[in-house]
């Protein structure tokens, strides 16, 4: 890890930003998680939750509905751009893209999963460890395509959002009904951002080269979103 630098910043749960010092250049972003980050790959599947239809997509280029969870762009997009990539990032099991169309960005996400099991088989979504088991396959794709060298340069970037978990941890919480919200899940997303919060404090101790920033602000932006929506423009 001596050659790396490495920037963590935790948004719903993880994002990890690998680039090669030396360059100081990100050469594309993997993306993992479930519907804050899923960019379309719900849509070949069977799955009971979708997007592909609007409102969603209003104010994506083309006023189309595209799998993500928005009316726009989500932020693994922005976070791309920002590096001076594409200025979306494609959905790994989209047929009208092939590994040569991934080299720079890839989303394996599947809105609806989190970290246990249970929670992708209630929607039949795709779990976390078979999205993993998605990236082993586009590595092996990518180094048939690119060769080593340059395969290993795009596999230096991760990028890992999940707001759902087993329940509804990392900084996002299950809003049920029109304003009231359910005390035991808000409870559970708290807790887990406290221990996340300890951990990060604990690597960025431990682990030299890495510099790991928490970002709580998530949980209280959502919870101000229910409570006060008139505040965050018109509702169509």
């Amino acid at each position: 890890m001596a050659n790396m630098r490495i920037l963590v910043l935790l948004l719903s749960l993880l994002v990890l930003l690998v680039a090669d010092e030396s360059s100081a250049k990100v050469s594309a972003i993997i993306v993992f998680g479930d519907s804050s980050v899923d960019a379309g790959n719900n849509n070949v599947i069977s799955a009971v939750l979708k997007s592909n239809f609007q409102p969603y997509g209003r104010d994506f280029e083309g006023d189309r509905p595209t799998g993500r969870f928005s009316n726009g762009r989500i932020r693994p997009d922005f976070i791309s751009q920002a590096f001076g990539l594409k200025p979306a990032i494609l959905a790994y099991l989209d047929p009208l893209y092939t590994i040569s169309d991934f080299a720079t960005g890839v989303c394996f996400a599947s809105a609806g999963t989190g970290y246990d099991n249970a929670t992708s088989e209630v929607l039949n979504v795709i779990p976390l460890w078979e999205e993993l088991e998605s990236f082993k396959v586009y590595q092996n794709k990518l180094r048939a395509y690119f060769g080593n060298e340059k395969a290993k340069e795009i596999e230096d970037i991760t990028n890992w959002g999940s707001s759902n978990g087993a329940f509804a941890t990392g900084g996002t919480t299950n809003f049920i009904g029109q304003h009231d919200c359910l005390e035991e899940y808000n409870n559970v997303a708290l807790e887990f951002n406290g221990k996340l919060e300890g951990l990060v404090s604990q690597l960025n101790k431990e682990l030299l080269g890495l510099k790991m920033l928490f970002t709580r602000n998530a949980y209280d932006v959502f919870h101000d979103i229910i409570r006060r929506p008139s505040q965050y423009g018109k509702l169509y």
